[in-house]
């Protein structure tokens, strides 16, 4: 939510009736969150059904393995860490009205150079100077990758929608080419990059296995939030969103701006690569791609953009992916249900978006 939305928030409840108005508002801002989250549970569970297996006992050992058993929760927390980067890449790019759906292009890359650099710099410097190089080193390979869509978009206004994605499905063959080719660890049989030894890796929390990038993760949200609803440079990235013609006329460098919001977005995306590389798995595989950034996306929206919110959200797609991979195991379901499961949210915040959009229409008239 942004400073001017609050400062109406508090002018309406602080006006004779203002306060009922508000607490509608409020109310229709929850059940247009946490509605489609709702529905979409029901309809999976019918899936689930309609595949012969028991929704709650599957829901069941999903809330177990992921929110409540001690593992479960520390992997949980571990899986947010790159997850809340890519949140906040997306939101940077969303709320200046840009499509970067090549994230996933962005987050391999990052990771493949942060997976290449840092054990060769281990052996030179101290681990926590290697660990920094690699992830400037991951975050810069990142926005160079995105300068191709950012030009396009901002000097010739070519849809970033088909370039970013094309780039992503570029990006993650380039990725498997430098694993199998440049990057490749002749000591192994299996394709992949050296392996970054635990010790160099980023610390752990206290005398858990959650992974310190969870910190970096939460900060950098939080920042990226603060930076959009607090300053002037935020300001600026939310007029080119809303309207690049009243941002032309107000004297603001669309392009330039336009480049930046390209190479903050895809430099956050490429830390998240390097965190998941440098803080959990230590090495890239060929062929080893999550998809994180797309099932991110459903959960930006449903957090409306607010940074504080997209943390609750991602920590829910989290419990999610870690619970569903057990239940998956336990119940015999296919281990993408968690994306399909995404892919309904997704679906169906679209229907109550255009729903609400209707009605505000009508309401108009």
């Amino acid at each position: 939510m942004s400073a001017e939305s609050v400062s109406a928030d508090r002018d309406e409840r602080l006006a004779p009736g203002g306060g009922s108005q508000w607490l509608r508002a409020a109310g229709k801002r929850l059940l247009m969150t946490v509605g489609p989250v709702v529905v979409a549970l029901a309809i999976a569970g019918l899936l689930l059904l309609a595949l012969g297996v028991d929704p709650l006992r599957y829901y069941s050992y999903v809330v177990q393995r992921g929110l409540l058993s001690p593992s479960g929760v520390q992997q949980t927390l571990t899986r947010m860490a790159p997850l809340l980067f890519l949140a906040a890449g997306l939101i940077v790019a969303f709320r200046a009205g840009i499509w970067n759906l090549g994230g996933d292009g962005q987050f391999l890359l990052g990771a493949v150079a942060a997976a290449a650099s840092a054990p060769f710099l281990a052996d030179h410097v101290p681990a926590w100077a290697a660990l920094l190089v690699a992830f400037v080193i991951a975050t810069a390979v990142a926005v160079v990758w995105s300068l191709v869509p950012a030009l396009l978009k901002a000097y010739q206004g070519v849809n970033e929608i088909i370039t970013t994605l094309m780039m992503t499905f570029l990006g993650a063959s380039l990725a498997n080419v430098l694993v199998k080719l440049v990057f490749l660890d002749p000591a192994t049989t299996v394709p992949q990059t050296r392996t970054l030894a635990v010790a160099d890796r980023l610390p752990r929390l206290f005398d858990t296995t959650i992974s310190s990038g969870l910190v970096f993760g939460l900060i950098a949200i939080v920042a990226v939030h603060l930076m959009m609803t607090r300053t002037s440079f935020g300001l600026r990235l939310r007029i080119v969103g809303a309207n690049p013609r009243a941002a032309i006329h107000a004297g603001l460098d669309v392009p330039i701006l336009t480049v930046a919001v390209f190479a903050l977005s895809a430099g956050l995306c490429g830390m998240a690569g390097a965190l998941d590389v440098l803080g959990v798995q230590g090495n890239v595989r060929a062929d080893w791609n999550p998809g994180y950034a797309l099932t991110v996306i459903p959960m930006v929206f449903l957090a409306r953009f607010n940074g504080f919110a997209a943390i609750a959200f991602v920590g829910l797609l989290s419990v999610l992916s870690i619970g569903g991979e057990s239940a998956a195991r336990r119940m015999g379901v296919p281990n993408d249900f968690t994306l399909v499961l995404v892919a309904i949210v997704l679906i169906v915040l679209a229907i109550a978006e255009y729903i609400d959009h209707r009605h505000k229409k009508a309401a108009g008239r």
